[in-house]
């Protein structure tokens, strides 16, 4: 998906070239005030038979690098939950889906990483989010909104190409 400045999300308001993608649905709903990771399992939540609101509330504490500890990213929990939603292994001696689950895990790690540098949410930021005044500041200006919606969109794009 491209605009004039080549990402949908750093230039809002700009006309957009392609139909709109799972990572654009992810992103929409973090704009809308959802947390990085609800938004992510959000999006995919109804393809696997899991309804919204089960989603938002199995997500929610992802949010922030793990509750605003400033771990792993938000985007990539949230993602790594709907790859589970799709592979996750439901029988206790049935072995295949758990390592199909942790390789597609790997390899969404791997892409997240080579697009973004990281996979923590404190080095994708810039703030301790563990840190009251960090937090404090992040949300005076404006940070999660500037850079997050970018993370939340690279989560369901990759997501969308692996799925």
């Amino acid at each position: 998906m491209e605009t004039a400045c080549g990402n949908p999300f750093l230039c809002p308001g700009q006309p957009v070239l392609m139909a709109p993608t799972r990572g654009v649905d992810a992103a929409e709903l973090f704009r809308e005030g959802w947390s990085c990771s609800q938004a992510v399992c959000r999006a995919f939540a109804k393809d696997f038979g899991i309804d919204e609101r089960t989603a938002l509330r199995l997500s929610c504490a992802l949010g922030g690098g793990m509750s605003h500890m400033g771990n792993t990213c938000g985007a990539v929990s949230g993602a790594l939950m709907v790859i589970g939603m799709k592979y996750g292994r439901t029988e206790l001696d049935d072995l295949a889906p758990k390592e199909k689950t942790y390789e597609l895990g790997q390899q969404f790690i791997h892409e997240f990483r080579r697009r973004n540098h990281s996979v923590n949410c404190t080095d994708l930021i810039g703030y301790d989010l563990s840190n009251p005044k960090e937090l404090a500041d992040a949300r005076e200006k404006k940070v999660f909104h500037a850079r997050c919606s970018k993370f939340v969109f690279d989560a369901g794009d990759i997501l969308e190409t692996l799925l």
